[in-house]
C-alpha cells in the first residue's frame, strides 16, 4: 500500500509529470517499434504510488494501469469511480501475486489477471469474476516465492481455468534476477509455449528487460521506474 491514507477528494494532475509520463512512453514505443512491428500493450505499473501518478499517466493517454495489491486497487478504482478522471477510465491490470481472499476485493474492478498460477485461485476466480480475463504466471526463475507454476504444468492450469469459465488470453513470467540477457531464455520458453497452448498474449519484460522481452515476443510489458520514476521509500501491507 502507500504510505498515506487515500484521499477521496478529486485528484489534481500535475502537467509536468503528464508531459514526463508522455514523453517517455513515446521513447519506449518508438524503441520497441524498432524491435518489431508486433503492437504491445504498455502497461503503467503504478504500485505504491498515490492516485495522482495514476492520473497523470492516465492524462499521458496511458490507459492501462498495474497494481500489485488488492487494497491499493480497490481504493484507486473506488477513488476514480467518485471522480471520473478527465482524460480516460483506467484498464487495471493486476499484475502481484494473489491471496484467495482477497480475490473479492480485485473482482469488481480488474480487466486482467496477470498472476493465476494455482488452481485454487483459478476456483475462487471463476466464483467471484466469472468469465474473468486471466493470464497463467509461469515460474521463469525456480524461486521460492515469486509466484508462478512450474512451466510442466501450466498445460493443466490453462485447461482448468478454460473449464472454469475464465477467459485466458495468455501467460505472464517475471524474469530471474540478472542481466537483461539473462532473462531471454525463460521469456523464450514462454513465448512458445504460448504458442504452444494457441494463447496470443505474452506479459513479459519490466523497466530493466523490457528491450529483450520485446525482441523475443511479448505482446504486453509492465514498466513502473521507467515512465512514472522511482516508488516512494515508505510502504506499507502487502495486499
Amino acid at each position: 500500500m502507500t504510505s498515506e491514507p487515500m484521499t477521496s477528494e478529486p485528484v489534481v494532475v500535475d502537467p509536468v509529470l503528464v508531459e514526463q509520463i508522455g514523453e517517455r512512453a513515446a521513447t519506449l514505443r518508438a524503441r520497441w517499434r524498432e524491435l518489431t512491428d508486433r503492437d504491445v500493450r504498455l502497461v503503467c505499473v503504478t504500485k505504491a504510488h498515490g492516485p495522482e501518478v495514476a492520473a497523470a499517466a492516465l492524462a499521458a493517454g496511458l490507459q492501462d494501469l498495474g497494481e500489485n495489491y488488492a487494497q491499493e486497487l480497490a481504493a484507486k478504482a473506488a477513488l476514480f469511480a467518485l471522480h471520473p478522471p478527465a482524460a480516460t477510465a483506467p484498464r487495471w491490470h493486476f499484475i502481484g501475486q494473489l491471496q484467495r481472499n482477497k480475490v473479492r476485493l480485485v473482482a469488481p474492478h480488474a480487466f486482467w489477471w496477470h498472476t493465476v498460477d494455482r488452481p485454487s485461485l483459478v476456483d475462487e476466480l471463476a466464483r467471484r469474476a466469472a468469465g474473468a480475463r486471466v493470464l497463467v504466471q509461469l515460474d521463469l526463475a525456480g524461486t521460492p516465492g515469486r509466484g508462478g507454476c512450474d512451466p510442466a504444468e501450466a498445460p493443466a492450469l490453462v485447461a482448468r481455468a478454460r473449464a472454469a469459465g475464465l477467459d485466458v488470453v495468455g501467460l505472464m513470467g517475471v524474469a530471474p534476477p540478472g542481466t537483461p540477457e539473462e532473462a531471454r531464455p525463460g521469456f523464450r520458453l514462454l513465448v512458445e509455449m504460448a504458442d504452444d497452448l494457441g494463447l496470443a498474449e505474452r506479459s513479459i519484460g519490466m523497466s530493466g528487460d523490457a528491450e529483450v522481452a520485446v525482441s523475443e515476443g511479448a505482446t504486453v510489458v509492465r514498466v513502473g521506474a521507467a515512465l512514472v520514476g522511482p516508488r516512494p521509500a515508505v510502504r506499507r501491507g502487502s495486499e
